[in-house]
């Protein structure tokens, strides 16, 4: 098995890919459109080769599944053990000026995502995770250095009055967002791309649910944290949340429910 990059490492990489986001945008946002519909900027494309040629470096025999790279056809080889990155999760947010973005580094091995790194340039939240411990920080936008220290995280295994609902702005409007809240009984909370996994993570949420196609790049690495954190996701018929399979799909995931601990799930399960 090829040798597994240090957290710090990854941590190293995220930000910098962050720094190079932020620079970007303090020249001017220039949006174009892909052949599927979606936006891609400058920056996208200059924090994902910030990324890749990093995780060469780190990795030189570990392919990486990149949004952009994706996106222009170039699918590499790869076996149990990939990177998968989006290096601009939140694109159009972005694209308007909006500071709802975050870079986005998973490793998987085996299906199941091992280590991640998710970082909100704009806000400067900065949350990374790997088997054993879930941590966050905070650090100044544009330098990317931290401001506080990183503190441990772990999920929030209580029952409480009512269910926490994490859902984006727009997914939280949805008509079948709203059912699945209500026949929990549940309270709901915004957050923007990978945060809503972060925020079930440090125990502010319990259930972060997604019930229309999202990629695997848009997930892995919140799920990562989570799954550090103590948490875990699954596809909404129940089955464990594992990437790599449906590769024949453009790496799609048909929803799916990220939860804190057994009791959320099994809640969860019995509203959809």
């Amino acid at each position: 098995m090829a040798m597994r990059p240090s957290l710090d490492d990854l941590i190293a990489l995220t930000l910098n890919a962050g720094r190079e986001i932020m620079r970007v945008r303090d020249a001017g946002i220039d949006a174009q459109t892909k052949g599927d519909g979606s936006i891609v900027t400058l920056a996208d494309q200059r924090a994902e080769a910030v990324i890749e040629a990093g995780l060469k470096q780190l990795a030189p025999n570990t392919p990486m599944i990149g949004e952009e790279a994706v996106a222009e056809g170039r699918i590499p080889e790869c076996g149990a053990t990939f990177f998968c990155v989006d290096p601009l999760d939140g694109t159009k947010g972005f694209a308007k000026g909006g500071d709802e973005f975050t870079v986005n580094i998973a490793l998987i091995e085996q299906g199941e995502p091992i280590v991640g790194v998710v970082y909100a340039p704009a806000t400067g939240e900065l949350y990374a995770g790997e088997p054993g411990r879930a941590l966050a920080a905070k650090c100044e936008p544009h330098s990317a250095r931290l401001v506080t220290p990183f503190e441990p995280i772990v999920v929030k295994k209580t029952l409480p009055p009512q269910w926490r609902v994490v859902a984006s702005e727009n997914s939280g409007r949805d008509a079948r967002t709203a059912a699945f809240i209500d026949k929990l009984n549940g309270s709901s909370s915004h957050a923007s791309s990978s945060i809503k996994f972060c925020r079930v993570a440090e125990g502010a949420a319990d259930l972060y649910p997604r019930f229309g196609d999202v990629s695997e790049w848009d997930v892995a690495a919140g799920h990562a944290v989570l799954a550090a954190a103590g948490g875990g996701a699954m596809r909404l018929d129940g089955s464990p949340l594992r990437y790599g399979a449906d590769r024949d799909q453009q790496f799609l995931i048909h929803g799916f429910i990220a939860y804190s601990w057994a009791a959320s799930a099994q809640a969860a399960l019995k509203a959809l």
